[in-house]
């Protein structure tokens, strides 16, 4: 997924990860980076205090490539 150029303000609640703000708002834990590269002023910890605000980047998705994917994938790739 590439960044847009728009964002959605995310106030921190005491304990919330990047990994966590990746699942709620992209549906991947390991997709984390593009939140950490729009936020340069955070510093990375294991967790963040409550009140930080942080800007997700919105994502555009990426088409789904499935001719290398076996039937059993295809369905679900569709579904994307």
């Amino acid at each position: 997924m590439t960044p847009s150029g728009q964002f959605i303000l995310h106030i921190t609640r005491a304990g919330e990860r990047w990994d966590l703000l990746a699942w709620r708002y992209y549906g991947d834990p390991t997709d984390y980076f593009p939140i950490i590269m729009a936020n340069p002023n955070v510093p990375i910890e294991p967790v963040f205090d409550a009140g930080i605000s942080i800007a997700v980047p919105i994502l555009e998705k990426r088409a789904v490539v499935t001719a290398d994917l076996p039937p059993w994938k295809m369905s679900q790739a569709a579904g994307r």
